[in-house]
């Protein structure tokens, strides 16, 4: 039996996907297609078929004129998993993290505390400077040590798709040493890993903010570039940070070596993030806390959009306004949420925590909010052909919980712990 196959049996309930959509919005973001009594068969890491239980027997939901041949458990002689009556679903897909970093910035988090605000502990050096220190005087192997640390915890809370970017090197051999240590995370860790490239993060000490988007745009993406060390680029175009126009300059720059687009903007001001992400047709467009009606138009003039991205984590930990996601799945946007998983503004790259908060602070469905973490999020990154829904022929990621009585109990259940096993690429993973 070739590695990557499996039967899971005995699903209490399962989210399927009948549609092969790349990204769902508006009303379908609140319609999950569940299957009770289920089963799912994994060849060769892929989905292979799904079905249920009728009256005793099996049943495939196959729609091919050969459904009946479609493979029974009690006829299976490979490996299966009992899932023991709980649910499956995909797994989730997390678009917009920073999790390749040196150290802890908890010193920030009592600074917070005190009523200290995000930009007022940039300024004093802290924030995204800090981590370029510590990162700047730690190994390549040391960061990946750690890194991975990470990235075995969010595969444990049930996430099987990440990005990562840079920006915590601010230099060009520590953007790529950050850029090295993802290429190797992805060549070693079970779940898909996309890289991006965000040297313009914030103003490296001992530079004017022309000298280093000249930096940037001269000679670390070139370098970037020439290596194929990510996938996407990204730019943080927002108050006190980067201008609409620099941000423009970059993105083009990085759309020369094959990056694509993406934006960290409106989260700290109306930036104009938006604006620049449509122009430049970006593949998402993050945060949005400051997002306004202008914006949501903007996004709309585009076919298809920018995936706005929002990341609740980020607003709860910061004690900040949440972005208007219930307004962006009115508006028929395909929202994803995100964990932003990093030192400072967002400690926890926990998905599940992510879809609670999504739902108790934004006012999404537990649907809506499921879609935006697994089918949309991957889409945010490229991936929605492959990951992040249960359909036949996508790749093989999906977690099992414990018996629970329905998939809102997911996020109203917002602490306690549910995953029972991970299975990626087939494998059973925990």
């Amino acid at each position: 039996m070739d590695k990557g196959c499996l039967l899971i049996k005995n699903i209490g309930l399962m989210a399927v996907d009948r549609h092969g959509k790349p990204f769902v919005c508006g009303k379908e973001m609140s319609q999950l297609d569940i299957v009770h009594d289920a089963w799912l068969l994994i060849e060769d890491g892929r989905i292979k078929d799904w079905g249920t239980l009728i009256q005793g027997r099996e049943a495939s939901f196959a729609e091919s004129p050969d459904a009946a041949a479609s493979p029974s458990w009690e006829r299976w002689e490979g490996p299966s998993l009992d899932a023991q009556g709980g649910a499956v679903l995909p797994s989730f897909c997390d678009s917009h993290t920073h999790l390749v970093y040196a150290d802890s910035r908890e010193g920030e988090f009592v600074d917070k505390i005190q009523g200290l605000s995000y930009a007022e502990i940039a300024r004093r050096g802290g924030g995204i400077l800090n981590s370029a220190d510590r990162l700047h005087a730690m190994s390549e192997d040391e960061l990946l040590r750690r890194s991975m640390l990470r990235i075995d915890e969010i595969i444990g809370k049930g996430t099987g798709a990440v990005e990562i970017k840079s920006g915590y090197g601010l230099n060009t051999a520590d953007e790529l040493k950050m850029l090295r240590v993802i290429r190797r995370i992805s060549e070693t860790a079970p779940l898909k890993v996309m890289a991006t490239f965000l040297g313009a993060h914030a103003v490296a000490r001992g530079y004017t903010q022309e000298r280093y988007v000249d930096l940037v745009v001269n000679e670390m993406i070139p370098e970037v570039g020439r290596q194929q060390l990510a996938d996407f680029i990204d730019v943080f175009c927002d108050e006190g940070f980067f201008t609409p126009a620099e941000t423009a300059r970059i993105l083009e720059a990085g759309a020369k070596w094959g990056m694509r687009p993406k934006i960290h903007g409106q989260e700290l001001a109306d930036s104009g993030g938006v604006e620049v992400a449509v122009a430049h047709h970006a593949l998402s467009v993050d945060h949005l806390e400051s997002m306004t009606d202008k914006d949501i138009k903007s996004l709309k003039s585009l076919t298809p959009s920018p995936i706005p991205t929002a990341l609740p984590g980020t607003s709860f930990f910061l004690n900040m306004p949440f972005a208007p996601g219930r307004k962006m799945i009115d508006a028929r946007l395909p929202l994803a949420i995100a964990s932003d998983y990093n030192p400072g503004s967002t400690p926890s790259g926990d998905m599940k925590f992510v879809v609670s908060l999504a739902c108790i602070k934004m006012r999404l469905l537990p649907a809506e909010a499921l879609h935006a973490a697994t089918l949309n999020s991957a889409a945010a990154m490229g991936l929605s052909a492959h990951y992040g829904s249960i359909a036949r022929g996508k790749v093989a990621n999906v977690f099992i919980t414990h018996p629970i009585p329905s998939l809102d109990f997911l996020p109203y259940a917002y602490t306690t712990p549910l995953i029972r096993h991970v299975v990626l690429q087939g494998n059973i993973i925990y």
